[in-house]
């Protein structure tokens, strides 16, 4: 049994450059912090957006003119194209990946969600790497996470998970717009804080994701109520991952 299982959520945001194309050190940068936890005897669980850009990496601009279709179309054609990136990442690290697709009907009580636990059960004893996306080839209305932060959050506390880590591409939660002189960094926040007053000048979309600073809040102060650490910071940066493991103040730390 390892010491310690963490969730990580990278964004759409984090992968991409301002071109919307996915940028392979970021991804590489990702799994060599992964590895690096490996050798500690800590597993990981990543929760990855990316496969709609991957999608239209390949096919260009669609002609197709309704949205939901045009991100199933985008995400069949990505979500490969994501798992073999990751694929050849982790095996120079001399490490192995899973996919997992999940949608939000193997949350729910019963026969679904205990699949999903010895899935990811099964993966972590064996020294996988689960690789879990929404499903969004088939996860449509009412089977639909909010979106992946969503997904990383019931994740973490599906395996009781020792910290929940979302990667974004600024600092954590600030007192105003990100990129004004006058506003701070907020360190800590508890589950219970009301954050209304700071969402506003936070939120920012994931490209062709649905994310925001709003959604990643919402998700980590209910992850955390569940006595997991969660941790919203900046994904770009060298060693955030390490440095949060090794309790340097990074981010955004939410927690009871």
């Amino acid at each position: 049994m390892c010491k310690q299982r963490i969730v990580i959520k990278v964004g759409t945001n984090v992968m991409t450059n301002k071109d919307n194309r996915i940028v392979r050190p970021v991804l590489r940068r990702l799994v060599k912090q992964i590895a690096e936890l490996y050798e500690r005897d800590i597993m990981t669980i990543l929760v990855s957006s990316g496969s709609a850009i991957a999608g239209k990496e390949v096919l260009g601009k669609s002609k197709i003119k309704d949205k939901t279709v045009r991100r199933q179309v985008y995400s069949s054609i990505g979500q490969p194209r994501m798992m073999r990136l990751y694929y050849d990442i982790f095996h120079d690290y001399g490490m192995k990946c899973a996919q997992v697709l999940p949608t939000k009907r193997d949350f729910s009580p019963g026969v679904h969600r205990q699949n999903m636990i010895n899935c990811c059960e099964g993966l972590l004893s064996e020294g996988v790497i689960p690789i879990a996306n929404e499903d969004d080839a088939v996860s449509v209305t009412m089977s639909m996470f909010s979106d992946n932060d969503e997904l990383a959050s019931l994740i973490a506390q599906l395996i009781n998970a020792d910290k929940l880590i979302i990667l974004t591409d600024i600092d954590g939660l600030y007192t105003g717009h990100p990129e004004a002189e006058s506003s701070d960094l907020i360190k800590n926040v508890d589950p219970g804080d009301d954050l209304n007053k700071y969402i506003q000048d936070n939120n920012k979309g994931e490209g062709e994701g649905r994310g925001g600073m709003g959604s990643k809040l919402d998700y980590a102060q209910q992850t955390a109520a569940n006595n997991i650490p969660t941790f919203i910071a900046n994904g770009k940066s060298d060693n955030t991952i390490i440095d949060i493991i090794d309790g340097k103040a990074v981010g955004t730390k939410v927690s009871l």
